[in-house]
């Protein structure tokens, strides 16, 4: 049995299909370019966020990374997602939401926003405990 195991029957796991970008970025192509191209890629704004990030660019970051948010957020409902629930780091569509969250909080905090900080290291930890492990690695 595994340690997580909702024993209460809560939610399945959320798995979202493939998005688009995902192979281009995989290719090398620039997330700026996905992301014109495919502005639905979570990924492609979790990139984004995460380079913007590195280059002292906090409040670019926090918009990347909220617009990536965004638009993982409308992917999961689509997917069945109700608003709680497993979203497996180990399911690789999942990343490109699960990296823009990451991406949010750690922007939010940097910006001094605690309350939206704290809301989004909670989401992330709920979500997927490896998600938050690995990405705060």
């Amino acid at each position: 049995m595994s340690i997580h195991q909702n024993l209460l029957g809560g939610p399945a796991p959320t798995h979202l299909p493939d998005e688009p970008g995902r192979e281009a970025i995989a290719a090398g192509t620039p997330a700026v370019e996905v992301a014109a191209a495919y502005p639905t890629s979570s990924l492609a704004w979790a990139i984004l966020a995460d380079e913007a990030f590195a280059a002292g660019s906090t409040v670019e970051s926090y918009a990347y990374a909220r617009t990536g948010y965004h638009r993982g957020l409308d992917a999961l409902r689509r997917a069945g997602w109700k608003g709680h629930g497993p979203v497996p780091w180990e399911h690789e569509p999942n990343r490109g939401f699960l990296r823009a969250l990451h991406a949010l909080a750690r922007a939010a905090g940097a910006i001094g926003e605690k309350e939206e900080y704290e809301r989004c290291s909670t989401f992330l930890r709920d979500s997927s405990p490896t998600a938050a492990d690995t990405l705060s690695a």
